[in-house]
């Protein structure tokens, strides 16, 4: 469920991560439906990103904490074409569960877009500046999801986004699903 504020640190990438960078093939053995296997998504999320496009100083992608299996970043910036590739839907649940509750991009694959919505796994916000080559993985964000703003604590600047339109309130419901239940599209039980 999309909150009203979302703060914490950025995890920044480029342009162009696609899927199999997000949570590569070989990692999709997990039992999503199993708790303890499901926490391997959030484990090996993001584990396909370059060391050169990680923006971390000592290399490698210390991505998750292993002792919860949590990332220490809430926010994921990118350039174009933000989750590009295949159309597993493991993208963007991989991210929900290592914590990650927004990604701010220049543009999105339209399927890795739409599977974020649509299950409510992350904020898919955008955005008309280059903020990938501005903010830095560390700096501490703050989301304002209802006024579309972006504020870096860390640099004193705040950025506008492009509002969600349409998809906030699904994003607010949880996902699709919950949405057609709560606007009586889908009959509940």
């Amino acid at each position: 469920m999309l909150k009203h504020i979302i703060s914490g640190k950025a995890f920044v990438l480029g342009n162009d991560i696609d899927t199999d960078q997000i949570i590569p093939a070989a990692h999709l053995v997990y039992k999503l439906d199993d708790p303890e296997e499901r926490k391997n998504y959030g484990r090996f999320a993001l584990s396909g990103v370059p060391v050169a496009q990680s923006g971390l100083p000592d290399g490698g992608i210390p991505f998750i904490d292993e002792g919860t299996w949590q990332s220490q970043y809430v926010i994921v910036i990118g350039g174009k074409n933000f989750g590009c590739g295949s159309s597993r839907e493991h993208a963007p649940v991989s991210l929900n569960i290592a914590g990650i509750e927004a990604v701010v991009a220049e543009s999105y694959a339209r399927i890795f877009y739409r599977n974020s919505v649509d299950g409510g796994f992350v904020a898919p916000f955008e955005t008309s500046e280059h903020l990938y080559q501005e903010i830095r993985t560390g700096d501490e964000l703050v989301l304002d999801t209802q006024a579309g703003t972006l504020e870096n604590k860390t640099q004193g600047k705040t950025h506008a986004l492009m509002p969600l339109g349409d998809i906030e309130a699904i994003l607010r419901a949880g996902g699709v699903f919950n949405y057609a239940r709560e606007t009586g599209m889908i009959e509940t039980k």
